[in-house]
């Protein structure tokens, strides 16, 4: 899931800070209550609103198929996803799941309809 834009946490601190109810400023920015208060805390604690890091390493294996996908794609469009995770998996030793390689070729803007 992305993070909210900084200008909308923004608007929403501002409307808290100018004495804006809080349940009334959740409904009109469709945030909940809890949001409003980590980000009041944030802007208190680091003076930014800016979102944090995603913790953890980076993945790995995605960032290796995205690089080779493009290409593949060119030829083998309309491979099914299981059939692309074979692909990789004999290109670069690496098994991959069909969850990963879904997410990889929705990141690339890549349906998986098949043609017909």
């Amino acid at each position: 899931m992305r993070a909210y834009s900084e200008d909308l946490r923004e608007r929403v601190v501002r409307a808290v800070a100018i004495g804006t109810p809080r349940d009334e400023v959740a409904l009109t920015y469709e945030v909940s209550s809890a949001t409003i208060t980590r980000w009041l805390r944030l802007k208190r604690e680091t003076g930014s609103l800016a979102p944090k890091p995603v913790p953890g390493p980076e993945a790995v294996k995605t960032k290796a198929v995205m690089a080779a996908l493009p290409e593949r794609l060119v030829e083998h469009a309309d491979a099914t996803l299981d059939e692309q995770c074979s692909w990789w998996r004999g290109v670069s030793g690496v098994e991959v799941s069909t969850a990963t390689m879904s997410r990889a070729l929705t990141r690339l803007g890549h349906t998986r309809k098949k043609s017909l």
